[in-house]
């Protein structure tokens, strides 16, 4: 059973920091890519940023020069650095993980952390 554990939200000040942590464990095949997605109430889960084992990434456009996604493949854990923050940041912050076998493409989520952006 793959577990994805997020840790890192909370409360901050418009134009604070967070970092965000994800680890997976469980696992014994190799997780492809890695994302972040983010879902505000009322709204539907898009997808923050993604990165694929050779470091390859992408963000959507609204986080594009404050957000990073980093990863550590040996320890199986995703990052986002989370900069210049704004109350619209405001959602609860999902890690996924995905992992190509042959033809099936298997995939997992965190349970969600929460970021909030106020003052």
């Amino acid at each position: 059973q793959v577990q994805l554990v997020e840790s890192g939200g909370g409360l901050v000040q418009p134009g604070g920091s967070l970092r965000l942590s994800c680890a997976a464990s469980g696992t014994s095949f190799s997780i492809n890519t890695m994302a972040w997605y983010r879902q505000a109430p009322g709204k539907q889960r898009d997808e923050v940023a993604s990165i694929t084992t050779g470091g390859g990434t992408n963000y959507a456009d609204s986080v594009k020069g404050r957000f990073t996604i980093s990863r550590d493949n040996a320890k199986n854990t995703v990052y986002l650095q989370m900069n210049s923050l704004k109350p619209d940041d405001t959602a609860v912050y999902y890690c996924r993980a995905l992992s190509l076998q042959g033809l099936v493409q298997y995939n997992w989520w965190g349970q969600g952390t929460q970021v909030t952006v106020s003052s």
